[in-house]
């Protein structure tokens, strides 16, 4: 066996305790919480020996021959190697899927900071098997007591009604009160095993002694570069001392993030929330100004804020599916429980089944056409209704004061009378759910990351964090970037008739999301809710709730399998008259504009604007399945990311 140099088998041995025939430690052959190569060899993230998942490489837009993976008891999906071994560890050593949930988000949180991290939020949807009960958990960030209906779009509302500088997003006013730290802590007390400070050292380890930099990383500070100068310490961390952004494959330590984490291991969220790090926080916001002279509006968050902020447990919104299933996902704020359900609603009239997708191989097969276009308008009508309706409920209640008002199967129904077969609706109208002095806003998400766990006592967590766009604010303090969801809001308080718009700013308001942690079960003998069946979720930004309902309905209609409904093409529509077909799909033909491809031309006849321009969606699936009669676990992670399936695996 290869032997690996003494201290980069250190920093491995203490995140993956099964290398310890690498190490020196006799012969193991056991591959728990190793990935599984195409001739069935375990390997161990972190090795660089060949065919390591974590091993940079720049992104290809979609990996092909990705293979459903299997395991007896426990099993992680993320869109990150390091993230998901260091969650397979917490389980191998008996921790619950809520212990295993710390240590991955403590990792992604500086693997891939362009798209989570310590200064981002989200949702988690949470199932205890003991109690068989459903939570949500509301980790969204949310707008500082100082924060004005105009906060957004107007640097004084009285003195200066010119937009915030250099723009709403890079400045101080984008930046929300973080939910992140509280979010895993409040889920790990609920439902955690393992001692709390015991669950960072994979993060600190791998800050301390570096991680390579990933395409998708890569690409994001090239990209990103001319902003994220105008930041100090971003600087200092993403570009080299000639100012050329660190390239794919370099060594990225990360001190001050080490020490985040420390502190947060030996305080608890507090230590992010109160105190120096928060101090630190506070002044990043207020920042009035760039080393280049770039002037910045200041953000108006305060210690006061930070130190208020509290995770919210909320009732999932849990509907039926077909009289067969029940569905589970995240309440508002974020809308992508309501979209999924909705879509769903209006797709279970249709006979879905013989629709299913042709030469299904490994990748998913080809959809069709009618299939694509009769879900696609089923998205259409629940983000029409999204866009009217659904805000922080804190704030403006949904129509009825209850989901059910839009998810209740006789609306629903009537939502569905409103498709044709033969042409697209191209933009759809709201439905009219009663006396709502509402108007119409459809602010686009960006961003996201998703990551699927089970533990060996049949616990699930679905998770989805963010700090929005593609490297959140720009601001960045002791080792984590700060999210810029804040412009998730309405920059518009109203429309242009003067009508409310429901998702506006106001103070400790949290803006609307699109995040759809989801999870699905069995529907019992009695009507209640059953096994589990699958917990799934993506990144996507406002696509998510898209790339989620072609996930269940790829798993639950069409038979695929956990690694083929993510391979799966994607397909979905906002409210829109474009359709988007994932042109990176191997099954995609986008050359000529697509004249040779029969589902685009074939939807095109329907009236679909098409778009192929390449997805991001993160799905990382975990599904219930039996193996010889025996229950087992199987996963899929997306092949459009670097994600990779562990557990204590096998092979069927």
């Amino acid at each position: 066996m290869t032997k690996i140099p003494y201290l980069r088998c250190l920093v491995l041995c203490l995140a993956a305790p099964v290398l310890v025939a690498a190490c020196g430690g006799g012969n193991v052959v056991d591959t728990t919480c190793q990935a599984i190569s195409s001739d069935g060899i375990g390997v161990v993230v972190g090795s660089n020996l060949p065919g390591d998942p974590a091993l940079p490489e720049a992104a290809s837009g979609y990996r092909t021959g990705l293979k459903v993976v299997s395991s007896r008891s426990y099993m992680v999906s993320s869109a990150n190697a390091f993230a998901s071994a260091a969650g397979c560890a917490v389980l191998r050593k008996g921790g619950s899927a809520a212990d295993a949930a710390v240590a991955v988000q403590a990792v992604l949180g500086l693997t891939v900071p362009e798209a989570t991290g310590l200064g981002s939020g989200g949702f988690i949807v949470y199932y205890d098997a003991a109690s068989k009960s459903v939570m949500a958990y509301d980790g969204r960030e949310s707008a500082p007591a100082a924060a004005t209906e105009n906060y957004l779009r107007y640097i004084d509302d009285d003195s200066d009604k010119t937009a915030p500088k250099p723009n709403a997003r890079a400045s101080g006013r984008s930046i929300g009160t973080i939910g992140v730290p509280r979010l895993i802590e409040a889920v790990q007390k609920d439902h955690g095993k393992l001692a709390w400070k015991d669950l960072f050292g994979d993060g600190i380890s791998l800050a301390t002694h570096g991680f390579k930099i990933s395409g998708r990383l890569a690409a994001a500070i090239a990209s990103n570069a001319a902003s994220l100068k105008r930041d100090p310490e971003a600087t200092a961390y993403f570009f080299n001392a000639d100012g050329s952004p660190k390239a794919l494959g370099t060594l990225l330590t990360n001190p001050a993030y080490a020490k985040s984490l420390q502190a947060m291991a030996t305080g608890g969220a507090d230590a992010i929330h109160t105190g120096p790090i928060a101090a630190d926080i506070v002044a990043k916001i207020a920042s009035t100004s760039a080393p280049d002279g770039t002037v910045t509006t200041p953000g108006k968050t305060t210690l006061i804020d930070l130190a208020a902020y509290e995770v919210k447990r909320r009732e999932p919104v849990c509907t039926t599916y077909r009289n067969a299933y029940w569905v589970c996902g995240a309440p508002p704020p974020t809308s992508g429980g309501i979209i999924v359900a909705s879509a769903l609603g209006i797709i279970e009239t249709f006979d879905m089944a013989s629709l299913k997708p042709n030469a299904i191989d490994r990748e998913g097969g080809k959809a069709t056409v009618l299939g694509v276009h009769l879900i696609t308008e089923a998205e259409r009508l629940a983000y029409a209704d999204r866009d009217k309706y659904v805000a922080d409920t804190d704030f403006v209640p949904l129509p009825g004061g209850t989901w059910n008002t839009m998810l209740n199967k006789g609306y629903l129904k009537s939502r569905a009378g409103l498709i044709l077969t033969t042409k697209s609706m191209g933009t759809a109208q709201p439905g009219n759910l009663g006396v709502v002095p509402l108007a119409v806003a459809n602010t686009v998400e960006h961003g996201t990351n998703q990551f699927t766990i089970v533990d060996a006592a049949g616990n699930v967590l679905a998770a989805t964090t963010t700090v929005e766009s593609s490297m959140g604010s720009f601001h960045m303090t002791n080792g984590f970037l700060l999210n810029n969801q804040l412009t998730d809001f309405s920059a518009a308080p109203t429309d242009a008739a003067g009508v409310p718009i429901a998702n506006r700013v106001a103070p400790r308001k949290r803006p609307r999301s699109s995040m759809a942690p989801t999870m699905v079960f069995k529907m019992a003998a009695d009507g209640s809710k059953g096994d589990f069946v699958m917990a799934t979720g993506s990144a996507g930004g406002g696509t998510i709730p898209q790339h989620v309902v072609k996930t269940i309905v790829g798993a639950l209609d069409w038979g695929l399998d956990a690694q083929q409904s993510s391979n799966l093409m994607n397909f979905g529509a906002s409210n829109s008259a474009t359709t988007s077909i994932g042109g990176e799909h191997p099954s995609v033909d986008t050359t000529n504009n697509g004249a040779a491809d029969a589902l685009i031309v074939g939807l095109r006849a329907l009236g679909h604007t098409i778009s192929t321009s390449a997805t991001a969606s993160s799905i990382n699936t975990v599904m219930r399945s039996f193996s010889n009669g025996v229950a087992i676990l199987t996963g899929g992670t997306d092949p459009r990311r670097e994600g990779v399936v562990l557990g204590d695996t096998f092979t069927p």
